[in-house]
């Protein structure tokens, strides 16, 4: 996926105590920060799935700024290591390792695209050293052991969502699959859809893949249009979406198009023939669809900061950073054993995407937002709870 991407640069931030963060490139060779609690995050910033990382990353830059400007953590400041994977597995393995090792991160952060977090959470399995994913779904993520963490639902709870909403709100019976292969995300959240919209009485007249990077899907379209279904069930990212709904629009196709989180980017729908208008996906997040203060200050935050929406990525790396502090504080030491054990406990923690309790397989029972695809926006439709 990230063949033909620059070198990626290595990059920390030191987030201050008066609120502003400091930026500046790392040499190589060992350089450990003791007069601060590390934490690494690890995010796609260059590549294909570049808009996931930089979302990842402001998310993170925020919570950092504001727990600094609250006066740190145990006394002192948070400073957040980070490193590119360029959406590359290999790569996010090598990021974790040099976050852990060169950087001496006491817990990560990462990763967006579920493959990548499978590749970095086995490092910090391996290294006992607590890792929270924000938005990994495929459930196959914290079953890597009792260090992986996650603050965002999981694949089979989306799928059942957009299969109810497919079912029951849009009424539809016929529903082809079009999903990434190779894909951890985007397989499992196909099977997930697949096994709940048969159990609600629909069908799947056909199921077909693409690879990433495509650009051309002429003939799996071909294969799904002769089915005459309603909707097209499309899990993977925001890549290939955008693409896949123009030349399928092109070859006459008037149905909706649905989609799961990958589709959470700007560039699905900032782009001068958008083709998803009137579609939907769901996400853990909308701005416009926040009820709680927590939420509300997080979305005027982020927009004053960087000036943009945020959406439900960038939130949810907000409630990943807040949960891995809340877990230092009631260790009462930078010590990544008892991070885990205290990541753990976590319940009721009052983040940017809801309140935010761990089950016993680390993962975060959380609802679901639906958005629908406008000319320029992507906007709040619905709340589906668990």
């Amino acid at each position: 996926m990230a063949n033909g991407v620059p070198p990626s640069t290595r990059r920390s931030f030191l987030a201050g105590a008066a609120g502003a963060l400091a930026a500046s490139a790392l040499a190589t060779g060992c350089r450990k920060h003791r007069d601060a609690i590390t934490l690494g995050l690890y995010a796609a910033l260059t590549g294909s799935m570049a808009d996931f990382g930089t979302a990842s990353r402001n998310g993170v830059t925020l919570a950092a700024e504001e727990i600094n400007a609250a006066g740190g953590l145990l006394g002192k400041p948070l400073y957040i290591a980070i490193e590119d994977t360029r959406g590359d597995s290999a790569e996010a393995a090598s990021a974790v390792t040099r976050l852990i090792h060169i950087e001496g991160a006491v817990g990560i952060l990462g990763e967006v695209a579920s493959s990548l977090s499978l590749a970095g959470g086995r490092i910090c399995q391996r290294y006992r050293v607590p890792m929270v994913s924000p938005s990994s779904t495929n459930p196959a993520v914290t079953a890597l052991g009792d260090c992986v963490f996650r603050v965002c639902f999981i694949d089979p709870f989306q799928g059942d969502v957009m299969a109810r909403f497919a079912r029951h709100t849009l009424n539809f019976s016929r529903v082809a699959i079009f999903k990434e292969q190779g894909s951890a995300y985007a397989v499992g959240l196909a099977d997930a859809f697949r096994r709940a919209f048969t159990r609600l009485g629909g069908t799947i007249p056909t199921e077909q893949a693409y690879r990433s990077g495509d650009t051309h899907f002429s003939a799996q379209l071909g294969t799904i249009l002769a089915q005459n279904p309603e909707g097209i069930f499309c899990p993977g990212y925001y890549t290939e979406a955008a693409l896949i709904a123009r030349e399928a629009r092109g070859q006459g196709f008037r149905g909706r198009f649905m989609g799961g989180d990958g589709w959470s980017s700007p560039s699905l729908v900032q782009n001068d023939d958008n083709q998803l208008v009137g579609d939907f996906y769901s996400v853990g997040f909308a701005p416009d669809g926040a009820t709680t203060e927590v939420a509300r200050r997080f979305a005027r935050n982020f927009q004053a900061k960087f000036h943009y929406a945020p959406n439900d990525l960038a939130a949810l790396a907000y409630d990943a950073t807040l949960a891995m502090a809340q877990a230092i504080t009631r260790a009462g030491a930078a010590v990544p054993e008892r991070i885990r054990a205290e990541l753990a406990r976590t319940r009721n923690l009052d983040g940017a995407t809801g309140l935010i309790s761990l089950n016993e397989h680390r993962d975060a029972v959380k609802s679901a937002v639906i958005l629908e695809v406008h000319e320029n926006s992507a906007d709040y439709r619905t709340t589906v709870n668990p």
